[in-house]
């Protein structure tokens, strides 16, 4: 289990990534609702999703804004890019991204690339496979962030120094 990020300590940017029209249909006729999904980061490593519903766009979009700001994960960087290859699974989304050389940007479609955006990545490579789902292509993104690791990291799991963890 992750610590909580303090997101009032961060500079914060948000995103809206997707805003659909729900509807209920009661009696006396259709209730339309508002559901935005939302990425907030700071560039600097730390990049969180959440969803808000509510009858009027800019009040599903706030409430989306403090949704996100609960979920924040801690993203390894090094230098521009990621530290090694991941796969990230959400319902049918697959989302595999790559570490790439310093120059190439961020390259990526649509939803995970307001996600890799905010999280101060600079360099990388990402292929959405499965679902285009905006919601299930968001969450598979934070869910392969979330399972990298830096060399020092693992180095230290297992007790040895970077070198021998290296070769």
């Amino acid at each position: 289990m992750q610590k909580r990020i303090d997101a009032s300590q961060l500079d914060v940017k948000e995103q809206v990534v997707a805003i659909r029209r729900v509807t209920k249909v009661v009696k006396g006729g259709r209730n339309f609702r508002f559901a935005a999904l939302v990425v907030v980061g700071d560039e600097n490593g730390h990049v969180g999703i959440g969803t808000g519903k509510a009858m009027e766009i800019p009040d599903a979009i706030r409430k989306g804004i403090q949704d996100a700001k609960k979920n924040m994960i801690q993203v390894p960087i090094v230098g521009t890019t990621i530290p090694h290859q991941v796969s990230g699974h959400f319902g049918a989304g697959n989302v595999l991204i790559m570490p790439a050389k310093e120059g190439t940007g961020i390259i990526a479609g649509g939803p995970v690339r307001a996600v890799l955006e905010l999280s101060g990545l600079k360099d990388v490579r990402a292929k959405s496979l499965g679902s285009n789902n905006s919601r299930n292509m968001v969450n598979a993104t934070i869910d392969g962030l979330s399972q990298l690791k830096r060399a020092q990291d693992v180095a230290k799991l297992r007790g040895k120094t970077v070198e021998e963890l290296l070769g």
